[in-house]
């Protein structure tokens, strides 16, 4: 048994950071790769969609865990080298590593430094795994490939459920027009940021200086 590990929404400004686990056998991967799964990134939401589906039918353990947009902050707010962003992914990589099945996992490397990143992981797992840690392991292994299918239709779903409830904001990264004129829009009519978005994006210093009502620059600045 093999684990495939990747993420979703690490850049975004809106939504949850969502890690994707999925766990198949060795034997399996070539049927991974004939049924067109690969990085999450080049298919359409449609097929995305449809992927999905057939990867569970498939798979003998699949996770999602997402990661809510105040842990990111806490995170990224560390002074010490080594234990933001990067580590977070890190922690929650080896929860879901544990929670599956598979004597190796695949991940997709956060980190530049890919044995750091590796290491990391394996520091925070509770059961022996030899896990390799890649850059663009999405587009290198199906079952990684796979993973980071998973977390983009949850995340995507995600945001759909939070657009409904909130109006449309994009897609909920900071080059999306339509996300940071949602966010200028919120500052206008309320006196704090959403709670689904992060506030140690640099976004914020960008887009609402001066905005808001009542210093809302001095509000938004992590």
């Amino acid at each position: 048994m093999i684990i495939g590990v990747d993420d979703a929404g690490r850049g975004c400004v809106i939504g949850p950071l969502c890690i994707g686990g999925v766990s198949v056998s060795a034997s399996l991967e070539e049927g991974l790769r004939r049924m067109g799964v690969k990085d999450s990134k080049l298919l359409s939401p449609r097929r995305r969609e449809v992927l999905y589906d057939e990867i569970k039918a498939i798979a003998r353990r699949f996770l999602v865990l997402k990661v809510q947009p105040r842990e990111v902050d806490e995170y990224v707010r560390r002074k010490r080298k080594y234990t933001k962003l990067n580590y977070l992914e890190a922690i929650y990589m080896a929860r879901v590593i544990d929670e599956l099945e598979g004597e190796t996992a695949y991940v997709d490397a956060s980190d530049t430094d890919e044995e750091r990143f590796a290491e990391q992981i394996r520091a925070n797992l509770t059961r022996r795994v030899k896990v390799v840690a890649t850059h663009y392991a999405d587009r290198i292994f199906p079952v990684v490939s796979a993973a980071s299918i998973l977390a983009k239709v949850e995340r995507d779903r995600e945001i759909a459920s939070l657009r409904s409830a909130h109006g449309d904001f994009g897609s909920g990264y900071p080059s999306d027009p339509r996300t940071l004129s949602f966010l200028r829009g919120w500052m206008a009519e309320h006196a704090e940021p959403p709670s689904f978005a992060r506030l140690t994006w640099k976004t914020w210093k960008r887009i609402n200086k001066g905005e808001g009502r009542g210093g809302g620059q001095s509000r938004l600045q992590a």
